[in-house]
């Protein structure tokens, strides 16, 4: 079982930024074709956020097109998200994926998942 460990959340004010940093332990990120960052608010589904594939596309949500970055590092094992111009309705709890890309379907298939860090943006 791959472990991935997420870190970076925190409170910030509206309009700051956070880095957030997944790490995928004993070499796993190399098992997947495709990693990303989804998020959950109270009260709603887990939604994707951003994902990046080997060869594929950099996949972000509408809401948060030009405010966040995904981005990875194989070497490190670590994917990295980049937050800017935050806002309240960005506050949820993010979780790190990994799994597959499937090109035919433009879908993602996440196998493993972060126990999730807490973001929350006041206004």
């Amino acid at each position: 079982q791959v472990q991935l460990v997420e870190s970076g959340g925190g409170l910030v004010e509206a309009g700051g930024s956070l880095r957030l940093s997944c790490v995928a332990l004993s070499g796993g990120i190399f098992r997947f074709n495709a990693m990303g960052w989804y998020r959950q608010a109270p009260g709603k589904q887990r939604e994707l956020v951003a994902a990046i594939s080997n060869g594929g596309p950099t996949t972000y949500a509408d809401s948060v097109k030009g405010r966040f970055t995904i981005a990875m590092n194989r070497a490190e094992a670590t994917v990295f998200l980049q937050m800017n111009s935050l806002k309240p309705e960005d506050t949820a709890v993010y979780y790190c994926g990994g799994g597959t890309y499937y090109r035919d379907r433009g879908s993602y298939d996440m196998a493993a998942w972060g126990k999730g860090t807490l973001v929350n943006v006041s206004s």
